[in-house]
């Protein structure tokens, strides 16, 4: 996927330095409010679908700082509602892996992408209680803690990894069809609680695949430049839909890519 107008590369290394800052201070400030483990706090928005004071406190610092460093940045933030249209948009997830955060548990993250357009370009990923921070640029490559990263050599789906997101707009049946799906392949089945981490994953080559039926533009929009930067195949989820409400998404090694998203009946790109 394509934008019209060019972008100096300069100025997305910029706003993705600035990302990585901001995204720290979000971070501590999500430590520093991180319920103890333990059942979960917070309110529900729906069936196993979290929502904390964090989240709005970690969005609105987010949202204030890109604003007061690029006030002609547009801006998409999960819990407010907040939209602000600009050539350059910020697509923002303050905590992903809420249900995970809610419970005083380590798989849970901060995602703050760069669209330029329709195409993703800069994104950052920080999980500050797993001590990770992922950042991409596109055409630059992709890093954990600084260090270049890239997806799975695996051939073989007997050795491999996939995680597939639950969620309740997925009915149990859908749901189990491709797990069953995977699993007759002889692949390693999980679900962990965190859509962005689990691209993340994917890049970094700790699991071969992902798949999540339904999933919105916030989750995926820093992971997603990730994913290319790191030479793992993806599903065409910005053209099905994710621009503007929830699809599917599918990302795997290359390798394996074209099997596994056989048995899970999706398309690739």
């Amino acid at each position: 996927m394509t934008s019209a107008t060019p972008i100096d590369d300069r100025m997305i290394a910029r706003r993705l330095a600035a990302a990585r800052a901001i995204a720290e201070d979000a971070a501590a400030l999500a430590m520093a409010m991180r319920p103890p483990p333990g059942g979960p706090t917070g309110t529900t928005k729906g069936m196993q679908d979290y929502l904390t004071e964090t989240d709005g406190a970690v969005e609105k610092l987010i949202a204030e700082r890109l604003n007061a460093l690029y006030p002609e940045d547009g801006f998409m933030g999960e819990e407010a509602g907040s939209r602000r249209s600009g050539t350059l948009t910020w697509v923002v997830d303050p905590i992903d892996g809420t249900s995970n955060y809610a419970r005083g548990r380590e798989r849970w993250c901060i995602s703050i992408g760069l669209m330029h357009g329709k195409l993703p370009v800069a994104g950052v990923i920080h999980a500050p209680a797993l001590h990770e921070i992922y950042t991409a640029q596109r055409g630059h490559g992709a890093f954990l803690n600084g260090k270049r990263i890239k997806a799975s050599d695996i051939a073989d789906t007997r050795t491999a990894m996939v995680e597939m997101g639950w969620s309740p707009k997925v009915t149990p049946d859908v749901y189990a069809k491709h797990m069953r799906a995977f699993m007759s392949l002889g692949v390693m089945p999980r679900s962990c609680g965190s859509g962005a981490l689990a691209i993340a994953d994917v890049a970094c080559g700790r699991q071969e695949a992902y798949l999540e039926l339904v999933i919105n533009l916030w989750d995926v929009a820093a992971g997603m430049v990730l994913l290319h930067e790191a030479g793992a195949v993806t599903s065409p989820f910005l053209e099905i839909g994710g621009l503007t409400g929830g699809a599917l998404l599918f990302t795997a090694a290359p390798a394996i890519a074209g099997e596994l998203a056989r048995a899970a009946e999706v398309a690739l790109d």
